[in-house]
């Protein structure tokens, strides 16, 4: 029988959070994967930045490959069962956990976002093998004390041992004046030796000047907070300082342990996103 954790809607209903003329970003993502979870604001705002990036696409699902790679890699080989997955997006096929669980049951994973219609699908994300756990966190990642303090993760996640730390296309939302890197940093110095970051992040330096502007302009059809930060490999780099990278390093998306992938892969201008995994030292 499958472990839930409490239901994270007690009490209050997310339906009252949710803004449906405005898009989100969680939403425009489900939409760009196939979906049905989302609104005409985030449709229409999802076909404008594919008006500028015809291969956006492309990018949502290479970027869920990713994660999915990903966190077969850290669990298969790096031996991690535990995972804290923030920015998790509304569930769709092989969430973290599903993909964690099939390799090692007892994989234990906490899911965190601050969308109210992720929070309205959260029970989807709560069901667990039965040696495993899972947990979901309504919270912000520019507040990861509340992340880290907040009793479901510690009741989910012993943080004396080893942590996969997800942060996938999450951090390009995060302006500049939000200092990510210290977020980042916050997270990971609250982690033990032997854990890992797991990121994914949008770039510029693939696309022509004019379509880069456009997909960043794009962006701001959902609320005056977003503003997709498209970063530099270099500046990518950073948020990994201190940490060592894993073959094949911070590379395209789709080319990240992507040998088992069908072929043709699709190149790095289709996608224009980085990702990497690194672990702590």
């Amino acid at each position: 029988m499958a472990t839930e954790a409490p239901h994270p809607t007690a009490g209050t209903h997310p339906s009252d959070r949710i803004d449906t003329t405005v898009a989100h970003p969680a939403r425009r993502y489900n939409y760009l994967l196939g979906g049905k979870d989302n609104f005409q604001a985030d449709r229409d705002s999802a076909d404008e930045m594919a008006a500028a990036f015809p291969t956006i696409r492309t990018t949502a699902l290479e970027n869920r490959r990713f994660l999915q790679r990903a966190v077969g890699y850290l669990t298969r080989e790096a031996g991690l069962r535990q995972f804290l997955d923030i920015g998790t997006g509304i569930p769709t096929a092989d969430n973290t956990h599903e993909v964690a669980q099939r390799i090692a049951p007892q994989t234990r994973v906490v899911y965190v976002d601050n969308d109210p219609i992720v929070l309205a699908h959260a029970r989807a994300l709560l069901t667990s093998s039965p040696e495993g756990a899972t947990a979901y966190i309504d919270a912000d990642l520019r507040d990861p004390e509340k992340i880290l303090a907040h009793p479901e993760l510690r009741r989910t996640i012993d943080l004396g041992q080893p942590v996969a730390l997800m942060l996938v296309a999450i951090l390009h939302f995060l302006p500049d004046p939000d200092d990510p890197y210290a977020l980042v940093r916050h997270l990971v110095d609250a982690l033990p030796s032997g854990s890992y970051l797991a990121a994914s992040h949008a770039t510029h330096e693939y696309l022509p000047p004019p379509v880069a502007e456009k997909a960043k302009a794009t962006t701001r059809n959902g609320g005056p907070e977003e503003l997709l930060r498209m970063r530099s490999r270099a500046e990518i780099t950073r948020f990994f300082d201190g940490l060592e990278v894993v073959e094949p390093g911070i590379v395209s998306v789709a080319q990240w342990r992507a040998e088992q992938e069908a072929e043709p892969r699709p190149s790095v201008a289709d996608v224009s996103m980085y990702g990497a995994v690194a672990r702590k030292p």
